[in-house]
């Protein structure tokens, strides 16, 4: 794949920000010495594996355990018959955004009801993970089983509006877009669906816990420590500060280990059952029996516009699925209140309830699936009124929002697509549709508009400096792949003024200060704004001794007019070392803390979120943006798709590593690709039963799949946010599976609005 080649910055870079660095966690990877969730040792280690409910609703009338208790090495078969109780899980509070982990309401065998395909009801433990797994496997169970609503399109019609809420929109209007789209000279009126989507990491969900006492240490591959240990602490009836989670790394996540689900709750259970520490890992069928995944969509997308291109109406309503024991609604029509300078809105998320696992967040969720929908039914207009898909975009190009006029804190889409044009060679296009081959194959040209929004959640940050110049960060962020440690030494680095060599970040462990989860794009932000106030704290700590000896060259100066560079707090010519400051005061060190872990900084950390979350959200709409530009070739005869050439071009803010910001960009093309081209869960509409439950029939991109990804970036820092930080993690999936749709209808004329895009759609 081609290196990320970016224009220059407008402001100079420090030595560090922005500068294509490895890895700090590099080595530990790739020589194997990064421990993961179920590789900690502990003495008289056991294993435990899941036994799961066959149907989707009903009783557990009886439970045969004598097969698996006979088997060698097996401590114990615990069910709803003989587990200890555990307290059930909370209701969600805007005061206490912990109890957003639920990954679902169901006490795990704390009762004998079904209420999805697949849920946990018994956890057998054995002296080895082959034992514990063969075991789950002869444990019987009998049911009564209950009439369950398991089909996703025959529950649509019982669909009811999504309610607003504080964190998230159900519908908008805006006109009467209705009324506009009738009386509209040109419109399209379109119907689109997504299929169920599973996240797929690496790293499948595992998790280590050992008891010691009412003391309790978890290994987990959790995206939200803090979360994760709060939930501990509720279910198991102990104090959080006796729970230790420990995370430093996380093989791949994509929202998928955000919550917390059986496998975690019942490891820890069996640990407490057992006496002994224990150790889950699930299988991948485990992970999709017990794990919520993407929601299954249908959309509505109507756009009216005049001759002159210019749009007159925009309808944008979406059907998604949730449990009845949790999950949430996706914000399917989040950029549909952004992207267009529209007149008339009308925009309406509507839910259906299905006995079905909890759905929960996936890379991007809502807009990766809502911009496949919009973005496809505006090429699909751009045609219908002979206009150049780009120029129909810009033509419709907001310079306030659309829906209620605030102010755009950042955009530059238009600058995202003339870059993309002329790197992608998009003057090359011939506009009619089959126009284009090369040999057998017809060549299609799609784009599409990228969009997600940004977040910023509250971090507690500690920063040491030693006498010796060395920088201690410590922060319970994590690690799942992005470069989280990397970046944030960086920007700590050029904060302070030293050598990146010298930092030295801390990170995956509740015994640190309590970072944000990883979720929303929003983690390096966060850190990075407590951050900087932590460094700008401690250089007025050390400013401070200066100032008390009459030898100092900074006798007398403010903070604010210094600069710290090269070791030391400068200002002009007049400045000296940390080092010479510390020494002279007798110092060994200097540390500097934003936020606390007591009971009250918790509280006012949650104040301080929610304050500045509710207010920035009333000044400004903040997001990350982009143009993917997208070439494939379609076999006439097979129906084969092939993507052979990307380019995307995207407004994040400030880069804070050339490298890692790159990766993750295509890491998020290449799951758009997999998304519009071969991923989908396939359940089966009598059951309720998921039928691809593994690599082997659910389909991901491979390498031989993905083309060379031409990915560029603005580099143009938000004003709005710590560091011009945008957000890089999830903008890189929305759009993409659009402009494939747009490509091969260009390349072939036919419009496939019903993902995945497979043979028989094209034949």
């Amino acid at each position: 794949m081609t290196m990320t080649e970016r224009p220059p910055r407008t402001a100079p870079a420090g030595p560090s920000v922005g500068r294509p660095i490895d890895r700090v966690d590099g080595p530990a990877k790739t020589t194997g010495a990064a421990r993961y969730s179920a590789e900690y040792p502990y003495p008289d280690l056991t294993h435990a594996a899941l036994t799961h409910a066959t149907i989707a609703r009903g009783r557990i009338t009886g439970i045969d355990t004598a097969e698996a208790d006979a088997v060698p090495g097996v401590l114990a078969v615990i069910t709803h018959r003989n587990a200890p109780a555990m307290r059930p899980a909370p209701s969600f509070s805007m005061l206490d955004l912990s109890t957003f982990a639920s990954g679902t309401s169901v006490n795990y065998l704390g009762t004998d009801e079904v209420h999805w395909n697949g849920q946990p009801m018994a956890v057998v433990v054995a002296e080895t993970r082959d034992a514990a797994l063969r075991a789950a496997a002869l444990v019987r169970l009998s049911y009564e089983e209950l009439p369950a609503t398991v089909d996703f399109a025959g529950a649509e019609k019982d669909a009811r509006p999504q309610k607003n809420s504080a964190l998230q929109s159900g519908g908008a209007t805006k006109g009467d877009a209705e009324a506009a789209l009738a009386a509209a000279p040109v419109s399209v009126d379109l119907r689109f669906t997504t299929p169920p989507h599973h996240h797929n990491a690496i790293e499948p969900h595992s998790t280590t816990a050992a008891w010691d006492g009412d003391r309790l240490t978890v290994h987990d591959g959790t995206q939200n420590i803090s979360w994760l240990r709060r939930h501990l602490a509720l279910r198991f009836g102990v104090r959080a500060q006796n729970i230790r989670v420990i995370a430093p790394y996380v093989g791949g996540a994509f929202g998928g280990k955000t919550m917390v689900w059986a496998g975690t709750l019942l490891t820890v259970l069996a640990a407490r059952v057992t006496g002994r520490p224990v150790r889950m890992m699930l299988t991948r069928e485990g992970v999709y029996r017990t794990v919520g995944g993407r929601t299954p969509s249908t959309q509505r997308v109507a756009l009216g516009a005049g001759r002159n291109g210019r749009l007159t109406a925009l309808i944008h309503t979406s059907v998604t699925q949730v449990g009845r024991v949790g999950g949430g609604p996706e914000q399917v029509t989040s950029q549909s209140r952004h992207l267009y300078d529209v007149p008339n809105i009308l925009l309406q998320q509507n839910l259906t309830e299905l006995d079905a696992l909890s759905n929960t967040v996936m890379r991007a969720p809502g807009e990766s699936i809502g911009t496949f929908a919009l973005e496809t039914a505006v090429d699909e207009l751009a045609g219908e009124l002979g206009l150049d898909p780009i120029e129909f975009r810009m033509r419709n190009e907001p310079e306030r929002n659309p829906i209620d006029g605030k102010r755009f804190a950042h955009r530059m889409l238009r600058e995202a697509y003339a870059l993309g044009a002329e790197r992608f060679g998009w003057a090359d296009r011939t506009p009619r549709p089959g126009s284009m081959r090369d040999g057998r194959w017809l060549v299609g040209m799609g784009v599409a508009s990228a969009y997600h929004p940004s977040w910023q959640f509250a971090a507690n940050v500690t920063v040491r400096l030693s006498a010796d110049g060395r920088v201690l960060v410590r922060c319970g962020f994590h690690e799942m792949g992005m470069g989280g440690a990397t970046a944030q030494a960086q920007i700590a680095a050029d904060a302070l003024g030293v050598p990146f060599e010298a930092v030295r970040v801390e990170y995956g462990d509740s015994t640190l200060p309590t970072g944000p989860g990883a979720g929303g794009s929003g983690q390096t932000a966060s850190v990075a704004a407590s951050l900087l106030t932590a460094c700008d704290k401690l250089k007025g700590s050390v400013l401070a001794l200066a100032g008390r000896s009459r030898e100092s060259p900074l006798r007398g100066r403010r903070s604010s007019t210094l600069e710290a560079r090269d070791g030391g707090l400068w200002t002009g010519p007049a400045g000296e070392s940390y080092a010479t400051i510390l020494a002279r005061a007798g110092r060994d060190s200097v540390e500097a803390a934003v936020g606390s872990d007591t009971r009250l900084g918790a509280m006012t950390g949650q104040l301080r979120f929610m304050s500045k979350f509710m207010l920035d959200r009333r000044r400004w709409v903040k997001a990350a943006c982009g143009a993917q530009f997208c070439e494939v070739r379609v076999d006439p005869v097979t129906g084969e798709v092939r993507v052979s050439r990307w380019t995307g071009v995207f407004d994040v803010g400030t880069v804070i590593n050339a490298k890692t910001a790159a990766s993750q960009l295509r890491g998020g093309i290449v799951m758009g690709i997999g998304m519009a081209l071969t991923e989908e869960t396939l359940v089966d509409p009598r059951s309720g039963r998921i039928m691809n439950p593994g690599l082997a029939e659910y389909h991901v991109p491979v390498h031989a799949d993905i083309p060379p990804l031409d990915v560029h970036y603005l580099d143009e820092p938000d004003p709005t946010m710590p560091l011009g930080l945008i957000g890089v993690g999830e903008v890189g999936i929305t759009g993409a599976a659009a402009a494939i749709a747009n490509a091969v209808h260009h390349a072939t004329g036919r419009r496939v609005r019903d993902l995945p895009i497979t043979l028989d759609k094209l034949l």
